[in-house]
């Protein structure tokens, strides 16, 4: 792997979420003007709800649930998550016993 092989890859890393959430918006853009519709391609105007109202209170009420949820662990479990070894303190002079090789089995 040369210089160059790595700074594509975080170029690609650093650019993918740019371009996902772009999409993402880009959908919703798409979503919220034209309205989905069946794949029959049957327009039916009465059948469908709007998007302001309804979608977006369910999508609001969704990201609130996740950022309850986030704030719970990080601000009460901060540890739930972790494992015990991150609290060894590292001796530059001693591998630890977990890391081994794998032509040593």
């Amino acid at each position: 792997m040369s210089n160059a092989t790595l700074n594509r890859f975080f170029s690609l890393h650093f650019v993918l979420p740019f371009l996902l959430a772009a999409l993402a918006m880009a959908h919703m853009i798409a979503l919220h003007s034209q309205g989905s519709n069946n794949p029959n391609g049957i327009s039916s105007n009465g059948d469908r709800y709007s998007m302001h109202p309804y979608f977006t209170f369910k999508d609001l009420v969704t990201i609130f649930l996740f950022l309850l949820a986030l704030s719970i662990i990080v601000f009460y479990y901060p540890n739930l998550l972790g494992h015990s070894d991150n609290y060894i303190q590292a001796n530059p002079m001693s591998t630890p016993a977990s890391i081994v090789p794998e032509w040593y089995v």
